[in-house]
């Protein structure tokens, strides 16, 4: 519904005014039906002129008809009709109009009940055709973005459609665009806001999720495992032929545990027997070794303390 017209308004009192002022000053005795005439008049042209007078805004274009035949596109700006012979059925707006649509308990591919969210953006490139090609441009544009988004449904399978929104967005702006060409419409672009699956399909996707990052965790595991095996095994080939490194690391084992003020280490005969630790002279080389490490420490914190 166009919104009135304050402009043609204001012509219409000046005109009015102005012949009630001349039928007044010619008023008297002798001149009474002169000065009705004078006002009945003034009235008519307020009227004609206010009717005929129309002003659209910037973003508006108004399609005009001549005794039921297309006449002109006026707008933007001030512009003018024939009352009673033109008509005006349309004032188009030509700026981006969003309209928003859903398909709902539509089947996939894979027949699962989907509901999807879509908004759509588009505007009036021709408004001639807009107007004269099909009865309402605003409700053709409707039905055919949802009959759109339904067939793109029931061709998709779920995943792709939760997956790949995108690539479903440009698929539905490239139909929707062709059915409307004709009208003179132009689809700028379409965006699929939700798309919404049964809750009982939510949960099992949900653990089956689960399930596959679980599988992932254990396969990585193993691998770790079986890498950590590989390293072994390269050890224990380098200490069978060296049998002075395996002494070394022995003892360097033993000594890392004794320095975390462990109490009791319970070490197997034969390693003691390898590493010379029996002695009494291997275990003051240890011992020794483990009160130097405390005495260098105490050191390191007074010096920090000092500082």
């Amino acid at each position: 519904m166009r919104k009135n017209n304050p402009f043609a308004a204001l012509i219409f009192i000046i005109i009015l005014g102005i012949g009630v002022g001349l039928a007044f000053a010619m008023y008297n005795a002798a001149a009474n039906t002169a000065s009705v005439w004078i006002g009945v008049i003034a009235f008519v042209i307020a009227l004609f002129v206010s009717l005929s007078i129309k002003v659209a805004d910037q973003w508006e274009r108004v399609v005009i008809l001549r005794l039921g035949k297309f006449r002109a596109l006026k707008g933007p700006g001030l512009f003018f009709i024939i009352p009673i012979i033109d008509a005006i059925p349309y004032w188009i707006d030509t700026r981006v109009i969003t309209a928003s649509f859903k398909a709902e308990k539509t089947l996939t591919k894979d027949t699962v009940p989907v509901d999807v969210d879509a908004v759509l953006f588009w505007k009036v490139i021709d408004p001639k055709k807009a107007a004269l090609d099909v009865a309402d441009y605003q409700s053709a544009i409707s039905w055919a973005s949802q009959t759109a988004l339904r067939d793109v449904i029931g061709k998709t399978m779920l995943s792709d459609m939760l997956e790949g929104r995108e690539k479903i967005s440009d698929e539905l702006q490239k139909i929707i665009d062709v059915r409307t060409e004709p009208w003179g419409i132009n689809v700028i672009s379409v965006e699929v806001k939700d798309v919404l699956i049964p809750p009982a399909l939510e949960d099992a996707m949900s653990m089956q999720a689960q399930a596959e990052r679980e599988r992932q965790a254990r396969v990585i595991l193993g691998d770790s495992e079986r890498q950590v095996a590989e390293k072994f095994e390269e050890a224990a080939k380098t200490y069978t032929n060296n049998p002075v490194a395996l002494h070394l690391r022995a003892m360097n084992m033993l000594y890392e545990g004794l320095k975390q003020n462990s109490t009791i280490v319970i070490v197997p005969s034969s390693a003691l027997d390898t590493m010379q630790l029996g002695g009494i002279a291997g275990l003051t080389a240890l011992t020794m070794g483990i009160g130097q490490d405390k005495v260098n420490k105490e050191k390191e914190n007074e010096a920090r303390k000092q500082e």
